[in-house]
Parts: C-alpha cells; sequence; structure tokens
C-alpha cells in the first residue's frame, strides 16, 4: 500500500502537490453554458479555514431535522472547527477536498487513511447544490483516491435516521456492516450504522 503519511502537510512543497479534478456536469447554468465543478484538495490553513465555515453552515442547515441546535454547535466545535480540522490533517491522516461550482465553494469531502481501510469522514454539500449529480462526481473522487492509495475498500458512518443519505449509499453499493452508539461528550451521542463497499 503507498504510504499515506502526512506530516508536513501545510509547507511549501505541498502546495505543490495540489489535486484538482475539473469536470462539466451535463447541466446548462442559466446563461446556457455547462457548469464546471472542481474538487480541491485543502494545502494550507486558509483552505481549512474557509471549509471549516462552510460546514458550520451546512451542518446547521442539514442535521436541524436530526439533530438539536445545541448537538450541531457542540459537534462543529469538537469535529468541524477550523481548528479541528487543522489537528486531524496534522497528526490523525486526514485530508480534506473543496468542492467548487464555476468557482464557488458548495461542498467538502474528508478522508482519513486508515490502515486497512479508507474512512470517508465528510461528504456534503449545500442545499441548492444537491440533485445536480454533484455527490456523485465527489463520490468518483473518493473511489479514484482509495485506489491511488492502495485501499480495496471504503467505509463510512451515518445517522440510523438519515433514511435519504443511507438510501443514496445503498444505491450506490454501500452495504451495513454494524453500529453503534458513541459516546461524544457533555451528554451527546452518535447513532450509527457503519456502512461498507468494495472497489
Amino acid at each position: 500500500m503507498q504510504s499515506v503519511c502526512r506530516s508536513g502537510f501545510f509547507n511549501d512543497s505541498a502546495l505543490s502537490r495540489t489535486r484538482r479534478i475539473m469536470k462539466p456536469l451535463n447541466r446548462k447554468c442559466r446563461e446556457g453554458t455547462a457548469t464546471m465543478i472542481e474538487i480541491m484538495e485543502c494545502t494550507n490553513n486558509a483552505m481549512l479555514e474557509e471549509t471549516a465555515a462552510l460546514a458550520a453552515e451546512i451542518w446547521h442547515e442539514y442535521f436541524s431535522s436530526l439533530l438539536t441546535p445545541d448537538q450541531i454547535d457542540y459537534m462543529v466545535e469538537k469535529f468541524q472547527s477550523s481548528e479541528a480540522m487543522k489537528r486531524q490533517v496534522e497528526t490523525e491522516q486526514y485530508g480534506y477536498w473543496q468542492v467548487r461550482q464555476d468557482g464557488t465553494l458548495i461542498g467538502y469531502i474528508g478522508l482519513q487513511f486508515q490502515k486497512d481501510r479508507l474512512f470517508l469522514s465528510k461528504l456534503y454539500l449545500r442545499q441548492e447544490s444537491r440533485g445536480q449529480g454533484i455527490a456523485s462526481r465527489m463520490l468518483e473522487k473518493v473511489y479514484d483516491t482509495a485506489r491511488e492509495f492502495g485501499y480495496d475498500r471504503l467505509w463510512l458512518t451515518c445517522n440510523k435516521h438519515n433514511r435519504h443519505s443511507l438510501d443514496v449509499y445503498a444505491a450506490k453499493g454501500f452495504v451495513c456492516i454494524g453500529e453503534d452508539v458513541t459516546d461524544i461528550g457533555q451528554g451527546y451521542v452518535m447513532d450509527d450504522y457503519f456502512l461498507e463497499k468494495t472497489l
């Protein structure tokens, strides 16, 4: 398996290793031109800070029907603040990718490079960008990254009450391999299914 050591992630040499995917979607904008999707690895603190701000926006919108506002605030601060993202990248083998549509930041991906499997930690889009096939492009990027680093499996966790996402992942070939209720502190828990896909 290719080494996934990510120490020195924010040094100058890392900046030259930015991976970018640009793919036009088969959809027309109001102006009549094809929209362009870019997926770019975060290679500096500024990009992570921008991604964290987007994460807070998306989480408060997306999880409002599943979690209390206080739990969303707590989880964003604990797992998706800029400081949390920086720590994950520097010490926990994480990488983050921005997703842009015609230059505008609309979503992000978070991956953890584990020993035997790639962990799809985060894959989110702004509400207005959903339903356009962009999430499928993002998953293609995840699959490509997994193969690039020698993985033949990837896995994720999904809230047991998030029926839409569970249905989407099932349609993409993910299967349920377990479940757990995880204590995350302050009286909050994550009640999740574990899903896995073989590549």
